[in-house]
């Protein structure tokens, strides 16, 4: 398989530099915004998109991620909202785009149909939070990749299952429990990458709870690339219609501390 996702980690080998990964929730404070913040968060640098979708019960999510989804679904997002936001970044973008969803909102779509949806609407991969693989229908999903979770409790058998049927690139969460900022970087960070590489020629992508350029820059030394969301969340939540600027300059300085790692 050969979609945006492969070739951008193809390239970024090729360059011999690390991804910048930002997170944002579709539909927060509106879709048009959503627009908006993805094509500026691109134009500061980044190399894909995690774009999430809003649910009511986002059990994975810390506080400044489950508040971004409940102001999205007061604003009225939908399922099918976000397909349509992805098509409209998409005509003027083909930055990789992977979205970050629990099963029940897909679950509700119907899986087969969101999955032929999404892949119309320019959709690359799917990051299911709640979806163990042995759960997948073969099959199903067409040509979207499925990303996979590990994190640091994760049973080293069970890296072992999950890395043989992953694509594109390998997630792996930096901390326990839920999204959100932290105040240092796990010390065990760089063994739990180095062991994950004897599994799989994978790229892999850190998340959860990076918040500042000197933290990407420390992810940056172990990772492929580094995933960054509730520091932009929050900046959202600040700042509203008004947050573009402060995004687009948050990113920046980030791309700069990834790039000089």
């Amino acid at each position: 398989m050969d979609n945006r996702i492969e070739r951008c980690f193809a390239r970024l080998r090729s360059e011999k530099r690390k991804g910048f990964i930002p997170y944002i929730c579709a539909g927060d404070p509106d879709f048009a915004q959503t627009v908006v913040l993805a094509r500026a968060l691109e134009d500061a640098g980044a190399d894909l998109l995690e774009l999430g979708v809003p649910f009511s019960d986002p059990l994975a999510d810390g506080v400044v991620n489950q508040l971004a989804a409940a102001r999205a679904l007061r604003a009225g997002a939908t399922l099918h909202g976000v397909l349509d936001c992805v098509r409209a970044i998409r005509r003027g973008s083909s930055i990789p785009i992977v979205l970050y969803s629990y099963l029940n909102p897909i679950f509700q779509f119907g899986l087969a149909e969101f999955h032929r949806q999404a892949e119309g609407a320019g959709v690359d991969g799917l990051l299911i939070l709640d979806l163990p693989p042995e759960e997948e229908v073969e099959g199903e999903q067409g040509n979207l990749i499925h990303i996979r979770l590990i994190a640091p409790t994760t049973p080293a058998e069970r890296v072992e299952r999950l890395v043989k049927k992953a694509q594109g690139f390998i997630y792996y969460v930096s901390r326990e429990g839920v999204t959100g900022a932290q105040e240092k970087i796990a010390s065990s960070l760089a063994t739990q990458i180095e062991q994950i590489r004897r599994l799989s020629p994978l790229p892999i992508a850190v998340g959860f709870g990076i918040s500042n350029a000197a933290q990407a820059r420390a992810v940056a030394k172990h990772a492929d690339a580094v995933v960054v969301g509730s520091a932009i969340v929050d900046l959202i939540a600040k700042y509203g219609s008004a947050s573009v600027e402060k995004v687009g300059a948050f990113a920046r300085e980030l791309v700069t501390a990834i790039r000089q790692s």
